[in-house]
């Protein structure tokens, strides 16, 4: 009796000891079937979130002096994820100016904000649009806007 229950109850196991000795032992385990509930809530929300999309942008001179109205839509949820601005930028990357959106836009999609005052180098043709968004910082997509014949 004795040897039965030391054998049993008292001998050291470890916490997921699988039911059998195949190489997916652990899959059989009683700790890893709580994991296929977990893995959703591990992966991080910014790999599901949608960037900001341009969906129409437009110059105008003013003078010395450039207006761009852009037109953005993003799927805000409120103060936590929200297109947060948008940027003019030259052929080369450079930023000639910065619309920062300070507030989400839930219930108006799309929407359109400008930028006025801009300085455009001379002889420039055209410029790139980029949006921001509060969670997943600058999109990859940029938006040509020529700037001939305005």
């Amino acid at each position: 009796m004795t040897t039965f229950l030391n054998r049993q109850f008292l001998s050291p196991r470890p916490a997921a000891t699988p039911f059998c000795d195949c190489p997916r032992a652990l899959t059989h385990s009683k700790v890893a079937p709580m994991f296929r509930y977990l893995i959703p809530f591990l992966i991080p929300a910014t790999l599901a979130a949608e960037a900001p999309v341009i969906e129409n942008a437009t110059a105008e001179r003013t003078g010395d002096t450039w207006r761009f109205d852009v037109t953005i839509s993003h799927p805000d949820t409120g103060w936590d994820h929200y297109a947060d601005g948008w940027e003019v930028l030259d052929a080369n990357g450079n930023s000639l100016g910065l619309r920062t959106l300070f507030h989400p836009h839930v219930e108006e999609q799309p929407f359109t904000r400008s930028l006025t005052g801009v300085e455009i180098p001379d002889g420039t043709t055209s410029v790139f649009i980029r949006a921001r968004c509060s969670v997943d910082g600058w999109s990859d997509e940029r938006v040509e806007v020529s700037l001939t014949g305005s």
